[in-house]
């Protein structure tokens, strides 16, 4: 018999060119159930429907060895062969024997117990013959020998020589989490080879990132061009139905795992079909397509890095409708992300210029500041400015969803914006750039102060009485029509221009702000009494300037203060 012979230092080096640990093969063979349908949402979530022919096991049970980790309460399994109804879906973590190659000598050592060897140690001049008993804890091993039993070091041998044909891998066991689909069958003899089963969870883990190429052409045209980033970071989708939702939906229980999964805590990082669908929702506007990806390194465990699913939109808000792009024959590995085309349509525009004055802090709180909060209040609401926008009226068939969008004018980039949420029929604005041409200028005074004008709870308050001003000069060679927005803290009384006034609502635990609690709001230390007697004043304009025309547009309005 052929001798063979293993030198540590040719093992060693040999080791360089093998991964330091190979995917173990499975003595059992899991089915595998791929996924047909996936509901993308842009929070990450996404409703996955897998569904095919599985081979079944001894038994007639289909096994997956991958489990999903859907939220509470979204996880339904069935059997898509009526005659054959399910019983019951049951996860498990099964000790599993699995084999793989040695990749070091000492894994060699335990793959040949009582294999006859020759042992050359750095220490001896002579090689010896012994029989393997057994490794201990991949460092010490034990040498059968005529004199007894040795026990050596791995560390002292320089190279075994076997003396019979060495087995080149181990057996391990490991824990395997499975999904065993149970079906009721009337016996034995209906037993299958394969099975149609499915199941459907919603899960996070799969994102799509909308985003917006506008052209327009000076004329009241806009071009709309609509493309989707896929980032995949949940399982390898081949040929499947893509559902992309505008909207964000509301799940209850999305941050509590289904035990089904034995998932302690979700990984951090769907709901309209077709009737004619396997899912049997609404669904519509179907695309093929061609598509470019990209796909991300990965790490031992086939994960691109963990889960990343990209940047999360600001703005996005919780009311916008659910609306459905449809894609065929989409197919992304996990890790890869794609880019898309998936609407284009032309929509009508006009050019407007706002300029939105927001509210100051009261000039009795203005005192308590220091010098840095003055310098941010001066930076805050000094020269003030008016913004250009497109006005896009949404004539197409689909709502326009929060995403970035760039502009451009003849082929030249104009801008970055923020494309917000507009419903079938509705107006939008697109913001561009600062208006150079219109000036504005704004002041306020204050005109009169009247002690003890209204008494509660047996106290006194004075009243506070405003004036502003703010001045417009359109120094363009064109027409231009601009809205103007003036908030302030009180209560308005009047504007002139026919300005429109309105008061927002308030209450004893605070007001209601439009966008957000401006910088400098918890510099303040509110009164309790605040809330009973002010609230946000506004008034609004709508303005056409000529070219070189100048207006002024005066308002009115007063506080309480203690």
């Amino acid at each position: 018999m052929k001798n063979v012979t293993i030198t540590l230092l040719v093992l060693l080096a040999s080791l360089t060119a093998v991964p330091a640990f190979s995917e173990p093969e499975l003595e059992k063979v899991y089915a595998k159930l791929p996924v047909k349908e996936v509901t993308i949402f842009k929070d990450g979530h996404a409703f996955v429907l897998h569904e095919g022919s599985a081979q079944t096991n001894e038994n007639g049970d289909v096994v997956l060895d991958e489990l999903p980790k859907p939220i509470m309460g979204t996880f339904w399994a069935y059997s898509v062969d009526p005659k054959e109804r399910l019983q019951c879906v049951i996860s498990s973590r099964d000790e599993v024997q699995s084999k793989r190659t040695a990749v070091s000598l000492a894994e060699l050592v335990k793959a040949n117990p009582q294999k006859q060897v020759l042992i050359k140690e750095n220490s001896l001049q002579q090689h010896y013959q012994a029989e393997i008993v057994k490794l201990l804890n991949h460092e010490v091993v034990l040498l059968k020998l005529r004199e007894g039993t040795k026990a050596i070091s791995m560390g002292q041998i320089q190279n075994i020589t076997f003396l019979e044909e060495p087995a080149d891998s181990i057996t391990q066991t490991k824990t395997q989490e499975t999904l065993t689909f149970k079906l009721k069958r009337s016996s034995q003899e209906d037993l299958k080879e394969t099975e149609q089963v499915g199941m459907a969870y919603v899960q996070k883990g799969i994102r799509w990132i909308p985003s917006y190429r506008v052209e327009i052409d000076g004329k009241g045209n806009a071009v709309i061009k609509l493309q989707g980033t896929i980032v995949n970071e949940l399982a390898d989708l081949n040929d499947v139905s893509a559902h992309l939702v505008i909207g964000v939906p509301r799940f209850a229980f999305k941050d509590t795992p289904d035990p089904i999964s034995f998932q302690e805590t979700i990984v951090q990082l769907s709901q309209h079909f077709n009737p004619n669908s396997s899912t049997a929702y609404a669904f519509s506007n179907a695309i093929r397509t061609q598509a470019r990806f990209t796909e991300m390194p990965r790490d031992e465990s086939g994960s691109a890095g963990g889960v990343d699913l990209g940047p999360e939109l600001t703005g996005m808000k919780n009311n916008e409708d659910l609306f459905i792009f449809s894609l065929d024959h989409v197919s992304l590995k996990k890790g890869q992300r794609m880019v898309l085309p998936i609407a284009e349509y032309t929509l009508p525009y006009e050019d407007i210029y706002t300029i939105d004055l927001s509210f100051a802090p009261p000039l009795e709180m203005r005192r308590n500041f220091n010098t840095n909060q003055h310098l941010q209040l001066a930076k805050l609401f000094h020269a003030p400015k008016a913004m250009h926008k497109i006005r896009l009226t949404n004539k197409s068939e689909y709502p326009l969803t929060t995403a970035p969008a760039t502009i451009f004018k003849d082929g030249r980039v104009l801008a970055q914006g923020m494309m917000t949420y507009t419903s079938i029929g509705g107006t939008g604005n697109l913001e561009i750039t600062t208006a150079v041409n219109i000036k504005v200028k704004n002041s306020d005074q204050q005109v009169a102060t009247t002690p003890n004008a209204v008494k509660w709870n047996g106290d006194s308050y004075a009243k506070v009485d405003m004036a502003g001003t703010i001045e417009l000069t359109n120094y363009s060679d064109k027409s231009v029509t601009v809205y103007v927005k003036r908030s302030i803290l009180g209560n308005m009384d009047e504007a002139t221009q026919d300005g429109t006034i309105k008061q927002l609502g308030h209450g004893d635990d605070g007001f209601a702000f439009e966008s957000g609690v401006p910088i400098w709001w918890n510099w303040c230390s509110w009164p309790w009494w605040w809330y009973h007697f002010n609230s946000i004043g506004q008034v609004n304009w709508e303005i056409e300037l000529d070219p070189q025309e100048e207006i002024k547009l005066d308002y009115n309005w007063h506080y309480y203060w203690r």
